[in-house]
């Protein structure tokens, strides 16, 4: 049985693509530099705040201490939390769903402090038993001392914990803690550049999640190659 699923943030909970691409550009436009597109900004995200503004300002060439750049991003990106970010349809319903079966969490890179402002802008927060971010003191996705910390709070086996996320981090992350994995592919990451392993899986829509979870508390384990689910989202009358 699946005992905790944790979440990736931004692309599998919440589109958050404009508001952080704004934030970027507005740092760029006070170091006198053109904004990149949002495609471009989104392409870095998913390895931590630090690592996604080292990534613009290199695109954008300039040459600006990464402390100073970093927390400047960090203050912009406050005021703009919630302003076009919204979560993906059926996520609300989902989690609702998957939390009469199961504990939830969300393991993020990005800073804690505003996964937890737009998880409780949204009424999301309380359905988590925890909320880990990328400035703490544990490390980082993909390396998997965020997640054994979560499973550790509900006593989760890693076979009885599955990381779903929109990027090849989320995966690694789980492979790393010998957890499943499923890749949702209505983000904006993308996938192990190799492929999905047995075990790993895609999910097309947030109305599938209930389906995936009763899934693989029937099913146990999955023999073969990676396997897509694809189960349809329950159609309103």
């Amino acid at each position: 049985m699946i005992r905790l699923i944790a979440f990736d943030l931004d692309g599998t909970l919440i589109d958050s693509r404009r508001d952080i691409a704004d934030s970027a550009n507005e740092l760029l436009s006070h170091y006198g530099a053109p904004s990149l597109t949002v495609d471009a900004v989104v392409a870095m995200v998913g390895e931590g705040a630090r690592l996604l503004i080292t990534r613009v300002l290199q695109a954008a060439k300039v040459d600006a201490p990464i402390d100073e750049a970093l927390a400047r991003f960090i203050e912009i990106y406050e005021r703009h939390l919630v302003a076009n970010t919204r979560p993906y349809p059926g996520i609300p319903e989902a989690l609702g769903e998957l939390l009469r079966r199961t504990r939830l969490a969300v393991l993020t890179n990005k800073p804690r402090r505003a996964a937890l402002e737009i998880l409780d802008h949204f009424d999301l927060l309380d359905l988590f038993v925890d909320v880990i971010g990328g400035d703490g003191p544990l490390p980082r996705k993909p390396d998997p001392g965020g997640l054994h910390s979560l499973r550790a709070q509900v006593n989760a086996r890693p076979e009885e914990t599955l990381v779903i996320g929109d990027s090849w981090v989320d995966v690694e992350t789980a492979r790393q803690a010998r957890a499943r994995a499923g890749f949702v592919t209505w983000g904006f990451g993308a996938p192990p550049p190799e492929g999905l392993r047995p075990n790993e899986f895609e999910i097309h829509h947030p109305g599938e999640l209930p389906g995936v979870l009763a899934r693989l508390n029937a099913n146990g384990s999955h023999e073969g190659n990676a396997w897509n689910v694809t189960i349809e989202p329950a159609k309103s009358e």
